[in-house]
């Protein structure tokens, strides 16, 4: 996988990770009321129990995939 930096808003650091997972959540335009598709890479913080999330371009997740 390719490294992808990350931002832990808690922590208030970034982190440069290949551990992570491609997610593709979908929702509706408020404006257009059509649908719309985003991508995200998350991985585990690497201070704390949660996740951490960054939107990534379709043609990154394309790569990624």
């Amino acid at each position: 996988m390719e490294e992808q930096e990350f931002y832990d808003v808690k922590s208030k650091a970034k982190f440069k990770t290949t551990d992570y997972r491609l997610v593709e959540k979908k929702s509706k335009s408020k404006v257009s009321g059509k649908d719309v598709v985003r991508f995200f890479v998350v991985t585990k913080s690497p201070t704390g129990d949660y996740e951490c999330w960054k939107v990534v371009s379709k043609d990154t997740a394309a790569k990624l995939k």
